[in-house]
């Protein structure tokens, strides 16, 4: 694979997050159901609800909101960080 399209490739998973920032944060929250299959045949909320609004919550620099949402957010997102530099860097490889 030529050297140029390992680049683009690596600079569009990077400019990822950056275009996911970019779309309006109410867009994410606004939702009245939920995707958790747990919660829907159950009623109960899982382990990880609440993970992706901390998540997201997180990337627009809402720490309170992130940990209010889910404490476990601490410890996912260092990983989902540390495996996203991973895969660009593997990409440039």
């Amino acid at each position: 694979m030529p050297r140029l399209v390992k680049y683009w490739r690596a600079v569009a998973v990077a400019l990822l997050l950056l275009a996911l920032y970019f779309i309006p944060r109410e867009s994410f929250f606004e939702h009245t159901h939920t995707l958790c299959l747990v919660h829907w045949f159950t009623g109960e909320e899982c382990w990880g609800c609440g993970m992706s609004r901390a998540l997201l919550s997180l990337m627009y620099l809402d720490f309170e909101s992130a940990w209010t949402y889910h404490r476990g957010v601490v410890v996912v997102a260092p990983v989902l960080a540390w495996l996203w530099v991973k895969w660009i860097y593997r990409l440039t490889k």
